[in-house]
């Protein structure tokens, strides 16, 4: 299958792995049409030739007023990330995690929920989660269950919306903005000691999990199952 022609739109699209994302697909001659809710990222998205809408997931009017348009699409990206939930699990403040349910789970679902009368029978959902549910790292026990959630629910999904292909893409450590809340000296120093106990022997890039979330797309035999991108985090020679 190739996407010259197909209409794609990234929830989320406006940096980080989505950004990345959306712009391989724009590469490979898809329409694209990102959605975010920071205004200066829009607009970066929109000069970089996106067509660039607000589109805040958290609020239903939002969402319900985006997917009222009459507009269809073939594939679906959903690239929101919650930053919330991590932490030792005798301190977790759970109060915390459910912000970050709130913040990436919930708004997966209403987002796939909303779109379904705009999606393509031959298209496809991909959902970004992370290499969290999978890994044992210590301190991301609520992360863990955030992302096994979303995971758990791709299988079923596939065979329930049937024809429509659902699947999701699962990255490792990447360097995005996602990590802009340590100082520049901590970030650094933690993406050394990934680097240096990954297979690979560096973290990853955004573009990297732009490759992978094109073969889910792109690919119409793939349907049902979790991508893992992530350097080797979760092998028994990783993390």
């Amino acid at each position: 299958m190739t996407l010259n022609g197909r209409k794609v739109l990234v929830c989320g699209g406006t940096s980080g792995i989505g950004a990345a994302t959306a712009a391989l697909f724009a590469e490979q001659g898809a329409d694209v049409v990102v959605t975010g809710r920071d205004d200066d990222r829009l607009a970066k998205a929109a000069a970089n030739g996106r067509t660039a809408r607000r589109m805040d997931a958290a609020s239903e009017d939002e969402v319900a007023a985006f997917f009222a348009e009459d507009a269809t699409y073939d594939h679906l990206v959903l690239a929101l990330s919650g930053g919330s939930g991590a932490g030792p699990i005798a301190t977790l403040d759970l109060a915390d995690l459910r912000a970050g349910f709130e913040a990436k789970f919930w708004l997966h679902l209403r987002l796939v929920q909303a779109a379904l009368p705009r999606l393509a029978a031959d298209g496809s959902v991909t959902f970004i989660t992370a290499s969290s549910a999978r890994a044992a790292l210590p301190g991301t026990s609520g992360l863990a269950a955030i992302n096994g959630a979303l995971e758990a629910m791709v299988r079923p999904l596939a065979t329930e919306l049937a024809p429509l292909r659902v699947n999701a893409v699962s990255p490792g450590v990447i360097e995005t903005p996602w990590w802009d809340g340590m100082s520049a000296g901590q970030r650094a120093a933690m993406f050394a000691e990934h680097a240096a106990a990954l297979p690979v022997g560096r973290v990853g890039r955004p573009e990297d999990v732009a490759q992978a979330v094109l073969l889910t797309a792109a690919n119409g035999f793939v349907t049902g199952s979790v991508v893992e991108c992530n350097g080797g985090l979760t092998l028994p020679t990783g993390r």
